[in-house]
């Protein structure tokens, strides 16, 4: 694995960037891009060979994403994401089909409580992400305020996915709420009137304030990774190798100037 800079640990590039790709061409892709964070999705930890790649590259786990259904499963993931070390597991919530959102809400609190100890005894963080209402079938925290609320509730931490939320009113202080539980951050970026979704950019060449974002987050103490979620029609455009190596030199640039340890 290339030698890389301090800020520049702290960035992961998340596996559905190059979603389809057998673990070979991802591992070339990790040491092409010089990344030892690793941010994955939960059917890859069934992936044979993953754990002595991870291993041998010399990587860490950032972060693994799971759809929840149950809490069975959610134990499974939790099990699996501990044997290769990850971190944090981020989750979307599962639909709330007829119920109304208080409904969902204190039904998926409910089915994860009974987890919260086999993370904790695994030593694997557990939290929900904020993603767009276009996910309502899978999903029932679409802005921060109800990202946060949810968490609050369930027990669980946050995954600030800052392209679905940079638009919110009073988003700094929603983000003094939710830092002090806040387990990843994800980075992309929205170049204004692109209407191809899921129509995310590289990060520096949209309009998202990131720089501001980010140094807002490292002075109220954040001390975890900031992860590279990049899809769409312009990132397979470009090719999600190139674009994730601009992302991730943009990146690294912005944590140096703004001053990270």
């Amino acid at each position: 694995m290339a030698e890389i800079s301090g800020a520049a640990e702290r960035i992961s590039v998340h596996s559905v960037t190059f979603h389809g790709a057998p673990l070979d061409e991802l591992r070339r892709a990790w040491e092409s891009l010089g990344v030892s964070r690793l941010s994955l999705i939960d059917a890859q930890l069934r992936q044979p060979g993953l754990t002595e790649a991870i291993a041998s590259d010399n990587c860490s786990v950032e972060s693994v994403f799971h759809l929840f259904e149950s809490s069975d499963a959610l134990r499974g993931v939790i099990d699996a994401a501990a044997g290769v070390g990850a971190r944090v597991v981020y989750m979307l919530t599962g639909g709330r089909g007829d119920r109304t959102w208080e409904q969902a809400a204190g039904r998926f609190c409910d089915a994860v409580h009974p987890c919260l100890d086999a993370a904790r005894q695994a030593g694997v963080a557990l939290a929900i992400e904020n993603a767009s209402g276009l996910y309502a079938d899978i999903h029932i925290a679409h802005t921060l305020s109800d990202t946060i609320e949810l968490a609050e509730s369930a027990g669980v931490g946050i995954c600030i996915d800052l392209f679905h939320c940079w638009t919110e009113a009073h988003l700094g202080t929603l983000l003094d709420r939710a830092l002090p539980r806040t387990e990843l951050i994800q980075l992309s970026d929205y170049v204004l009137g692109d209407r191809s979704l899921p129509a995310r950019a590289v990060p520096g060449d949209g309009v998202i304030p990131l720089e501001a974002i980010v140094e807002q987050a490292l002075s109220a103490g954040y001390r975890h990774g900031f992860d590279l979620e990049l899809i769409g029609p312009r990132i397979a455009d470009e090719g999600p190798l190139p674009a994730a190596r601009r992302a991730r030199t943009y990146v690294a640039d912005l944590l140096t100037r703004i001053g990270t340890s």
